[in-house]
C-alpha cells in the first residue's frame, strides 16, 4: 500500500519539569510533595501496553507505539503506525501534552481506530500520571487509560535483528511483503560470526565489530531456489552483507549503511 509520509514542523519545546515524591510503596505520582526518589519519567521508552476508552479495554497494543519525554519537554511517538511529535509540560501529578505533529501512514496491520483513541487520548488537556513497578499509567478526567511500561535498548550482540526496509540515502523501502519477518541477522560476540536469513536463503559470514563500523568477510549462503521477487530482495541483501558497513542503533532499531549510502534498518525481535 501507498504511503504518504508528512514532514514534521518544528516544534517550540518547553520545559518539563518532574518533581520529587511517592505515595504508596512501589507507587509514585509526578510531582508529589512528599520525601522521596525522583521520577524517571523523562528519558525513558515507554511502550503502549494497553489502552482504555469508555470503559472498554482494547486489543494489544501494536509493537509499534511508544511514548518518549525528553529533559527539555520534546516528546517523541508512535500510534502504532504513524510517528508524531509534540510537547509535554508536568505540574504535580498530571501531564499536559501540546498539539501533536504526526506522519500520515495507512498501515494494513495497525487498526485505524487504534490511532484514533491513542491520538484522542494522549491529546486530553490533562492527564493523572503514575509511575509503579516499571509502568507509567496515564488517566484522563474521563477515566480513559494508557498503560505503558519501559523498555530497554536493544544490544548489538544477542539480539535477533528484524530487517523491515531497504535504505538508498535518504529514502526508505519496506521489504517485499513474501520478505517481511522472514529476513533477520544477529551477531555472535564470542565466536565473532553474523549468522541469519535473507528472506529465503541462510547466511553465515565473520563479523569484527569496531568504532561504529562492521566489517564482514566473505558470506557464506544456502542455495535454496526462492520466488523471483524474493530472490531479488535477496540479492540486494547479499551486497549489503559484504566488506565494511557503518551501524546505527536507536533504541530497537539498527541501520547498517555502506560507503555508498545504501543500506537497510532492522528492528529489535521481541
Amino acid at each position: 500500500m501507498d504511503k504518504q509520509r508528512l514532514t514534521l514542523t518544528a516544534l517550540t519545546l518547553l520545559p518539563l519539569v518532574v518533581a520529587c515524591g511517592s505515595e504508596t510503596a512501589g507507587s509514585d505520582s509526578v510531582g508529589s510533595d512528599t520525601g522521596g526518589s525522583q521520577l524517571s519519567v523523562t528519558g525513558v521508552h515507554w511502550t503502549v501496553d494497553s489502552l482504555t476508552v469508555d470503559g472498554k479495554k482494547s486489543e494489544q497494543a501494536p509493537d509499534g507505539a511508544y511514548l518518549e519525554i525528553t529533559e527539555d519537554g520534546k516528546v517523541n511517538g508512535n500510534y502504532g503506525c504513524n510517528g508524531f511529535g509534540s510537547t509535554a509540560t508536568v505540574e504535580g501529578d498530571s501531564i499536559t501534552f501540546g498539539n501533536a505533529q504526526s506522519t500520515e501512514m495507512a498501515c494494513d496491520d495497525v487498526p485505524a481506530t487504534f490511532e484514533e483513541s491513542l491520538r484522542g487520548t494522549l491529546a486530553d488537556k490533562e492527564l493523572k500520571a503514575e509511575v509503579a513497578d516499571g509502568k507509567l499509567t496515564l488517566t484522563s478526567k474521563a477515566g480513559d487509560k494508557v498503560v505503558l511500561s519501559e523498555e530497554k535498548p536493544a544490544q548489538l550482540y544477542g539480539t535477533k535483528w528484524r530487517i523491515t526496509s531497504l535504505v538508498d540515502k535518504k529514502t526508505s523501502q519496506p521489504l517485499a511483503s513474501d520478505a517481511a519477518d522472514k529476513a533477520w541477522f544477529s551477531i555472535d560476540k564470542k565466536d565473532g560470526t553474523l549468522s541469519g536469513s535473507l528472506g529465503c536463503n541462510q547466511i553465515t559470514a565473520k563479523a569484527t565489530v569496531r568504532d561504529g563500523q562492521i566489517t564482514l568477510g566473505t558470506p557464506g549462503t544456502t542455495r535454496r531456489m526462492c520466488d523471483g521477487s524474493l530472490m531479488d530482495t535477496e540479492r540486494s541483501l547479499l551486497e549489503l552483507f559484504k566488506g565494511e558497513v557503518d551501524y546505527k542503533i536507536d533504541h530497537r532499531t539498527i541501520t547498517l549503511t555502506s560507503e555508498n549510502d545504501k543500506g537497510f534498518s532492522a528492528v529489535a525481535a521481541k
